[in-house]
């Protein structure tokens, strides 16, 4: 079981920006330890993915008093000296009442894997499904309402909101029945864990925020994740003085994308770089001489299409075909970055080269845009592996796979049909 957090309703339907949503589910997280939240703003704002000051902000935003009803939700004790070194502050979030006071559980993976707003929705969602309470888009807009701006403390337009449902729908934290609830409502399933891996970020920073309001510690304490878990390494610095080598530390890039030793290191957690090798396997002849900006350029395109949705079988697939329908490769990092790696197709995640990837269906929405003129008919895609392709109206060559509107003699085109000799000689001849 993932562990979860409990998220007062208080704070899920507050005042509070949706950003200190997310740092109060990952503090509460971390607050399950016997020695409270030891984590600095940078190791916090690595795992979210937000700024520093963000973090601060949040930070802050949860030690004051409610302005409605005076509750802080977080307190700090500083353990620094004046000069500035020490360790970093130890929070704890405030102890409440399950039987008294309404909140949601959370699972705390979601804070690193969603935005602070979509985060929010699904808090929401989650008390919603608890209680059985059928939700409306206008009710969740209610709560998702804009929090800084000319429209602050405004509802959200329903579009908005059903643009971040189907988000989530996507990243697979929740399931959707439509029109399947009471007067035509949806029907709302929220899951602990997401359908498809998501991706988590962190860096190797120090610590203390950038806007000089936080910690100024020099020194992070290790046990900062899950109780249920073993200690992680609290920075770059620290492990590669005990020489750590546990899973939970970054993985370097390894020989074949090595950079210069004066660049900066480029590192990805193990769950990510085990998908990026994954990808690149098929194409390792082309990135052993890659420069290093190159280097990580590529690595950091594969994770954000990871990030996407799209699937590691699916990239595989995508460089393996064209780089066997490829005939000359003259600058292999161009060739990666651009045609090797690009996926076409329309807007759709799901859309490789004209079909929907995990069914193999053909994809109405090109099929439409070339029978208007806007995009020419689809180019020859890889095919994901243990799926034949359906019939269609399309006929293709079993050769080079090109597309035709009539049968093909023999399955294969005019250009990959061997030569006919008599034809030859009698041409010739005339």
């Amino acid at each position: 079981m993932p562990q979860r957090v409990r998220v007062p309703l208080r704070v899920i339907v507050g005042a509070y920006a949706d950003a200190t949503v997310s740092v109060y589910v990952k503090v509460a997280a971390l607050d399950r330890r016997d020695t409270g939240c030891e984590a600095g703003v940078t190791y916090l704002s690595g795992l979210l993915g937000l700024a520093r000051s963000t973090v601060e902000r949040a930070l802050t935003q949860l030690m004051r008093p409610d302005p409605t009803d005076d509750v802080v939700e977080l307190t700090s004790q500083r353990r620094t000296h004046q000069g500035g070194t020490g360790q970093t502050a130890v929070r704890r979030i405030r102890a409440t009442n399950h039987r008294r006071e309404h909140g949601a559980w959370v699972p705390s993976r979601a804070a690193e894997s969603l935005p602070p707003r979509q985060l929010r929705a699904y808090a929401a969602l989650a008390y919603a499904t608890a209680t059985d309470a059928p939700v409306t888009l206008s009710e969740l807009a209610r709560v998702l309402r804009h929090r800084s701006g000319k429209k602050v403390g405004e509802p959200l337009d329903t579009r908005s909101v059903r643009r971040i449902l189907r988000e989530l729908e996507r990243l697979g934290w929740i399931s959707v029945e439509r029109r399947a609830g009471y007067r035509g409502r949806h029907l709302y399933t929220v899951h602990d864990e997401p359908t498809m891996p998501v991706l988590t970020a962190d860096i190797d920073e120090g610590s203390g925020g950038d806007l000089e309001d936080g910690s100024l510690a020099s020194k992070e304490h290790h046990p900062t994740d899950s109780p249920d878990e073993p200690p992680a390494g609290g920075s770059i610095r620290r492990r590669r003085t005990t020489g750590s080598s546990a899973p939970e530390d970054l993985i370097p890039l390894p020989d074949s994308f090595r950079r210069a030793p004066a660049a900066p290191r480029v590192t990805f957690a193990p769950r990510i770089w085990e998908q990026i090798q994954y990808v690149i396997e098929p194409v390792t002849a082309l990135t052993a001489n890659l420069s290093p900006w190159v280097a990580g350029a590529l690595a950091r395109e594969i994770a954000r299409q990871l990030d996407e949705g799209q699937d590691p079988v699916r990239l595989r697939a995508r460089l393996q075909f064209r780089f066997a329908s490829t005939d000359t490769i003259r600058d292999p990092g161009r060739w990666l970055l651009g045609p090797a790696l690009a996926r076409r197709g329309c807007g759709l995640v799901a859309c490789e080269s004209g079909e929907i990837w995990h069914t193999g269906a053909r994809c109405d929405v090109c099929a439409d845009l070339a029978a208007d003129g806007q995009r020419p008919p689809r180019t020859p895609g890889p095919r994901r592996p243990g799926y034949p392709r359906p019939p269609g109206r399309w006929h293709e060559c079993e050769a080079c796979r090109a597309p035709s509107r009539e049968p093909l003699a023999d399955g294969v085109c005019s250009a990959c049909r061997p030569p006919d000799l008599a034809v030859l000689e009698r041409r010739w001849a005339t």
